[in-house]
């Protein structure tokens, strides 16, 4: 078959693609009245995650699933948008590694919101004036970001879905990498290029900043200095890339939350995550954590952090699989919530590989 006539076949195809997916979208307009009619968020991660898995499925190649993923990803955004007008709120700039993650979820045809900090994305979330908020929990490599758990502690909101990023790090800089005499990023980052940094720059300056963003708004008017941050970065504050990929370990990936009034309906494969503080005595914890082991729940994550309203008192954060919704979980949730001091649901939401 000639070029032609495969392009001819090709712009057949595109023209039954463009009126599918306007179709598609007339039954999201319809899905959205209904949602909007029960008082339902719009974003549904339950859905979301049975559409990609249907979509995995289904895909027979030659194109990667990852493409797919992509394109998904735009049309679902495409349906939200149409559905209502979502605004999502974020940590940092434009070009932070949370935008990068809101993107990742939510796609590019919903507005997203920069916030200065981390209360703030809870607060534009509380008064309602962004339908929902992406905060960044953990990294792989430096652990947990303490302020987000703080924050969870006395916020109503619930965790509806979380984001997995694979975290890459790069020498940003206009100048030459002989001549950077001053690094900008943020603590976080610096801690997972330290060997890079050792190895390669024992002489420059380090200078701590909020976020990544900022370090490359800062090397984009200092001479000879230079800041670690995404590729996005490098192409908003037009940096040359002087190296790519300088964190110590391969696989760096950071876990986000997204956070709303509600969380989701059981998927089938789900994880739930709870905050209790416990009383004063010995083998407390130990206790604490039986009903888990007696309804053979699996613990994924425990962390614990000052209470900041008792000297040695603490909050210890749990991951487990299963929603809330599941008989076993409630059996162990009523177990729990009997033997401590406090204890409290932070949201049930869809597992992400």
């Amino acid at each position: 078959m000639t070029i032609a006539k495969l392009r001819r076949t090709i712009d057949t195809i595109d023209a039954q693609i463009v009126r599918l997916l306007n179709q598609r979208a007339r039954c999201g307009l319809l899905i959205g009245q209904e949602k909007l009619r029960h008082q339902k968020g719009v974003y549904a991660p339950d859905r979301e995650k049975e559409i990609l898995e249907r979509i995995k499925a289904l895909n027979k190649g030659p194109m990667p699933i990852a493409a797919f993923e992509a394109i998904y990803r735009e049309i679902m955004s495409s349906s939200l948008s149409l559905e209502k007008p979502l605004r999502i709120a974020y940590l940092g700039p434009s070009a932070s590694f949370t935008h990068l993650a809101s993107l990742k979820k939510f796609g590019s045809q919903v507005e997203h919101i920069s916030c200065g900090d981390i209360a703030e994305v809870f607060e534009r979330v509380e008064h309602a004036d962004c339908d929902y908020g992406v905060v960044p929990i953990e990294n792989s490599i430096e652990g947990a970001v303490t302020h987000t758990f703080d924050i969870l502690v006395d916020s109503d909101l619930k965790i509806c879905s979380q984001i997995l990023l694979e975290v890459s790090h790069n020498l940003l800089s206009k100048t030459t990498l002989d001549k950077v005499k001053a690094i900008y990023s943020n603590p976080q980052v610096f801690g997972q290029c330290r060997r890079w940094l050792r190895d390669n720059h024992p002489q420059a300056e380090l200078i701590e900043v909020a976020s990544t963003t900022r370090a490359a708004q800062m090397a984009s008017v200092r001479k000879h200095s230079a800041a670690i941050g995404s590729l996005l970065a490098a192409k908003v504050y037009h940096l040359r890339v002087l190296k790519k990929d300088i964190e110590d370990t391969a696989h760096n990936i950071t876990r986000f939350l997204v956070i709303a009034p509600q969380d989701v309906p059981p998927t089938g494969r789900d994880r739930t995550s709870i905050l209790f503080s416990i009383k004063d005595k010995i083998g407390a914890l130990h206790a604490m954590l039986s009903p888990f082991r007696r309804y053979r729940i699996n613990l994924t994550k425990i962390e614990s952090r000052p209470s900041k309203k008792k000297a040695w008192d603490y909050y210890f954060f749990v991951d487990f699989e299963g929603h809330r919704r599941n008989p076993r979980v409630q059996k162990a949730l009523d177990q729990l919530e009997g033997m401590c001091k406090y204890l409290k649901i932070l949201g049930s939401y869809p597992v992400v590989e």
